[in-house]
């Protein structure tokens, strides 16, 4: 039991829901980011009320962001934010190789 992994589970995003992966660069208040997605985009994030009460964002967390359907290359919502396990995780795996 010594040499066991602890076992993560960790969201990834899906490319048929239209989600991608972002790093929080800069708070700009009001519930507002400024987020850089692995696509090579700068987008303004929103962090929507239900995940305002629940976590705390910061700058340099990973998050999980959806384009929205108008102004996509601008505008987007994150809807997940990964802990430092799981972040260590995705950067095992190769997740955020274009990203950090």
């Amino acid at each position: 039991m010594e040499n066991q992994e602890e076992v993560i589970r960790v969201r990834i995003p899906k490319k048929d829901q239209n989600e991608i992966l972002g790093v929080i660069e800069q708070m700009l208040g009001a519930s507002r980011v400024r987020v850089r997605c692995v696509d090579g985009k700068v987008r303004m994030g929103r962090i929507p009320g239900k995940l305002k009460r629940k976590i705390w964002i910061k700058e340099g967390d990973v998050v999980i962001v959806s384009p929205w359907e108008v102004q996509s290359d601008k505008k987007c919502d994150i809807i997940w934010r990964y802990t430092k396990n799981q972040v260590s995780w995705l950067e095992k795996k190769g997740y955020l190789k274009d990203l950090l």
